[in-house]
């Protein structure tokens, strides 16, 4: 039995002769890994930033006073506000301040464009609970009793086609991630089979030596799960120093919506499993591969 062991382990390494470094196998696998990770970790930032853009601005409303008089505009707002705040549901209530509304304006007036003659409506931030969103429109008669020129905006509405987007690229992303894992799979049956086929006189010798055809898998499965493991470490390593180039320059531009799209510490955890689930897919196909392959030989 321990020459038997001794001459199984020769057989392995010349089963898969070529090295890690040398044989095309985990190249490939390193190229799907990392293409792979970059579309999983566009996935995962576009779901982080849509929850994130739901949880700040899903149920939240603008409500703007348009009345041209200054006066009446200032004691229609103080009665909007003390209407929102007063219903049921109604969370932070916030008037938006003229040094803000200023800064908000200040890319299309110019600086200083407030304080010409101009008509600048107040406007009023509100963030409501589920229950008061649903009540919108009682809402919205309760402010216009008290301020006629009171419009009310939906942020959810105006957000609408930008959520509509993420959704589809983050169907988009899956769709790579899942196409990424089909030529994986396609990799490693090519590799088997080659490997396989190089070696058949090998495997005739092992069979007269009483090895199963499961005994002889595990030799293939080993050997492609090292090189599937190398390849998904070099890919996982290339996509992430790649990811924090992008996140580095992101975080410079300053932009709240692109800001949100960080990945946060599950995901970079779910994009670290990625080599080992490869591992893991990379071990089944060859043992399928092989099994089958081996049963039409006998």
């Amino acid at each position: 039995m321990r020459g038997g062991i001794r001459k199984f382990g020769a057989a392995d390494r010349r089963l898969l002769p070529e090295g890690r470094l040398s044989g095309p196998m985990p190249w490939v696998i390193a190229i799907m890994m990392f293409l792979t990770v970059l579309a999983a970790a566009a996935g995962l930032g576009l779901g982080h930033a849509a929850a994130s853009l739901d949880a700040d601005v899903g149920n939240r409303i603008t409500v703007q006073i348009v009345e041209a008089n200054p006066d009446r505009r200032d004691a229609e707002a103080a009665r909007a506000e003390a209407v929102l705040r007063d219903f049921p549901g109604v969370g932070m209530v916030r008037r938006v301040g003229e040094a803000e509304m200023e800064q908000l304006l200040e890319p299309w007036l110019g600086e200083g464009g407030l304080e010409a003659d101009l008509p600048i409506p107040a406007m009023i931030d509100a963030e409501l609970s589920s229950e008061a969103y649903g009540r919108l429109e009682a809402l919205s008669r309760a402010v216009a009793a008290v301020a006629p020129s009171a419009r009310i905006d939906e942020n959810a509405q105006w957000l609408a086609p930008l959520a509509s987007l993420i959704e589809a690229l983050k169907l988009l992303a899956l769709g790579l991630v899942l196409l990424m894992i089909g030529a994986t799979a396609a990799t490693v049956v090519l590799a088997a089979r080659a490997a396989l086929d190089t070696h058949r006189g090998t495997i005739e010798v092992l069979h007269l030596m009483g090895a199963t055809d499961v005994q002889v898998a595990r030799l293939f499965q080993r050997r492609i799960a090292l090189d599937a493991l190398f390849g998904g470490l070099i890919g996982l390593a290339a996509a992430a120093l790649v990811l924090l180039v992008i996140g580095d320059r992101v975080g410079r531009l300053g932009s709240e919506l692109l800001g949100s799209a960080g990945l946060p510490l599950a995901s970079w955890l779910i994009l670290a499993s990625l080599p080992v689930a490869g591992v893991l897919l990379a071990m089944l196909v060859a043992r399928t591969t092989i099994l089958r392959a081996l049963g039409r030989l006998l």
